[in-house]
């Protein structure tokens, strides 16, 4: 099987993947919801490493698989472990964005848009906050807006999947913060997230691509490993 099917048969799945986790989500099933979302970062891993994508990609993707799966568990603990491996998967995207971003984050004013909504959103879920996660959630989201950001460099893809990821975690926070919420929260969680992760990742080949850090330059790329909630 050629290198382009196998990328097509894995993004492929996990596109089915992440529809059946959507749909288990509007219906309410639990179980559907539990086996299906374990799948989601693995196969968009395993398409970016046929792909040639950078190692950090994989990475980044695999810490997201590992903040997934510990978000299903029903507890503080797990929430804060998931929540640094969702951290040091910002890291390595923010390392990605450093080494293929092709222009520069040259908005003023979109930085200046980031940055007040980070302060206001901190500002207006502190409170109602538990008094434990105040803090990690404002270090969190401080790198989390950080990462946004940076994802401009990459172009409109990657730019428009930091947006989303930023919106599918204050949706989490505002879900901690016990505000209003829409209906069917988890399933605007997961729908945000998961484009999120597949333009971050989509994104990121391209810039690879563009930069001549595909396949075949090997300090920067792999061929032979394997990248809500």
């Amino acid at each position: 099987m050629s290198r382009d099917r196998l990328a097509r048969l894995l993004f492929a799945a996990f596109a089915l993947a992440a529809a059946a986790d959507l749909a288990s989500l509007l219906a309410g099933a639990d179980v559907g919801h539990t086996v299906c979302k374990p799948l989601l970062m693995p196969l968009l891993a395993g398409y970016t490493v046929v792909r040639g994508g950078p190692r950090l990609l994989v990475a980044a993707l695999l810490f997201g698989w590992g903040g997934d799966v510990l978000l299903l568990l029903d507890a503080d603990v797990a929430f804060l472990a998931g929540m640094a491996s969702f951290a040091v998967g910002h890291v390595c995207y923010l390392v990605l964005f450093a080494r293929h971003g092709t222009s520069r984050a040259r908005s003023g004013l979109l930085g200046a848009a980031y940055g007040l909504a980070l302060i206001g959103t901190v500002a207006l879920l502190w409170s109602d906050l538990p008094s434990e996660l105040r803090v990690p959630v404002a270090g969190y989201s401080l790198l989390l807006t950080a990462m946004a950001f940076r994802s401009t460099r990459l172009g409109l893809a990657a730019g428009l999947g930091g947006a989303l990821f930023l919106l599918s975690d204050t949706l989490i926070a505002t879900g901690v913060a016990e505000w209003p919420q829409l209906p069917t929260p988890d399933f605007w969680i997961m729908l945000t997230y998961l484009a999120a992760q597949a333009l971050l990742a989509k994104g990121v080949l391209a810039a690879a691509a563009r930069a001549g850090a595909g396949p075949k330059t090997a300090d920067v790329t792999t061929r032979s490993v394997s990248a809500p909630r």
